[in-house]
């Protein structure tokens, strides 16, 4: 096989490339439109202006009121300001919040540091595809429930959570409800009202904008305080000089998100099933993990028996190719993926996962080079592996005693 001598980018659910159009709109803010938006003198109050468009812009994606919307450094930031600030706010009427166990280390470790300051936190299983249980989320609430947090989508497998169900159950019992649409946002549609969202993190660069931004939707009444303390920036809500040049790169690829979703996404469904497809029927020994229906038009996770998933990363790195085992967030860590337990897969075969997460660039003849590289490296891999030597040995065995 043929060296491929372009880079073949499917990681983008780690992040993704700055559109052109949105460098664009950001570049006068970094030079000549330089001033602080807090400065009264019209040079720079104008970026004040621009803030506010590019806030309109976010809150009309997410059918919010554009004072709804407060900027961030991204989504870690806007997922601790949610947990930490709310379990403050509300703690008099209890010290309670449900998540899952498949949720984003900024949920899962915000949610640890709030149980060493006495809250009780309940982790809810999720079924093999990844799907939250509505019964036991019904059977999980408590009078003392104040907060519940299921993200929108998951960042490694791509199963789309029943928002809107959760949204209506945490309304009716009166909890409030955040969701973790980092990997969605930009990508679905997504609309808070009629989901019953009353918090959702986002970030900029999951979505073709620009890293170090991001923001959090708060409905209107929702009385959780500020997270950074300092000036009276974000209405009072988040101190600090903005970052305008993100701002308005935020602004702008959601935007353009907003514009070409329909279309994107059709397009990401069809190179996505498409790799599905080839990947199941031509390597053996191979499971699709996440729901195969409610999943992100981009996503294809796999896990791989006999091979260890670093091993086919370096493979098809040096093959041109980047991808991913899992999160970006925990890719050097040795242990398998938390969310792959979680679906119930044995430790052996969590070990053999691939993410592959496509984007604007992403081709047919792409998907097809990758699928070729990736059959070559899986039976050059299990080649050299006695597990599966035993595997193949004990198999012929069988079929020889029947």
């Amino acid at each position: 096989m043929e060296q491929n001598s372009q880079l073949i980018y499917l990681d983008n659910a780690a992040t993704t490339k700055v559109n052109p159009k949105v460098v664009e709109a950001m570049l006068p803010y970094f030079t000549e439109r330089f001033g602080n938006p807090s400065s009264v003198y019209g040079f720079a109050a104008a970026n004040k202006e621009d803030i506010t468009k590019a806030r309109e812009s976010i809150a009309k994606v997410l059918g919010a009121k554009t004072e709804e919307i407060y900027f961030t450094a991204g989504g870690s930031e806007s997922d601790n300001w949610a947990l930490k600030a709310t379990a403050e706010a509300y703690e008099s009427k209890g010290k309670h919040i449900i998540t899952t166990k498949i949720e984003h280390h900024a949920i899962l470790h915000t949610c640890e540091y709030l149980e060493s300051r006495g809250y009780e936190v309940t982790y809810l299983d999720v079924d093999e595809g990844g799907l939250v249980k509505m019964d036991e989320l019904r059977a999980a609430i408590r009078p003392d429930t104040i907060l519940i947090s299921v993200m929108f989508a998951n960042n490694e497998i791509g199963t789309m959570e029943p928002i809107a169900e959760i949204g209506k159950l945490a309304k009716e019992r009166g909890i409030l409800f955040h969701t973790d649409a980092v990997q969605a946002f930009g990508h679905v549609p997504i609309n808070v009202d009629e989901m019953g969202i009353d918090m959702l993190s986002a970030s900029g660069h999951k979505l073709n904008g620009p890293k170090g931004i991001g923001f959090l939707y708060i409905r209107k009444g929702v009385k959780i305080r500020s997270f950074v303390h300092g000036g009276g920036q974000e209405r009072k809500r988040r101190a600090g000089t903005e970052n305008v040049p993100g701002i308005i790169g935020i602004g702008a690829a959601a935007k353009l998100c907003a514009e070409t979703m329909n279309e994107r996404s059709a397009r990401e469904k069809e190179l996505r099933d498409h790799l599905i497809e080839r990947v199941m029927a031509e390597i053996p020994y191979v499971r699709l993990n996440g729901h195969r229906e409610k999943r992100l038009p981009n996503n294809a996770n796999f896990s791989f028996q006999f091979v260890e998933g670093e091993s086919v990363l370096i493979k098809l790195d040096m093959a041109g190719i980047c991808a991913s085992s899992g999160s970006a967030c925990t890719s050097g860590s040795l242990d398998p993926s938390h969310v792959l337990l979680a679906i119930g897969l044995p430790h052996e075969i969590a070990h053999g996962s691939l993410r592959l997460t496509l984007g604007d660039d992403t081709t047919m003849e792409q998907i097809d080079y990758v699928v070729d590289t990736l059959k070559k490296i899986i039976a050059d891999l299990r080649s050299m592996s006695p597990l599966y030597e035993d595997f193949v040995k004990k198999g012929s065995e069988v079929v020889k005693a029947d």
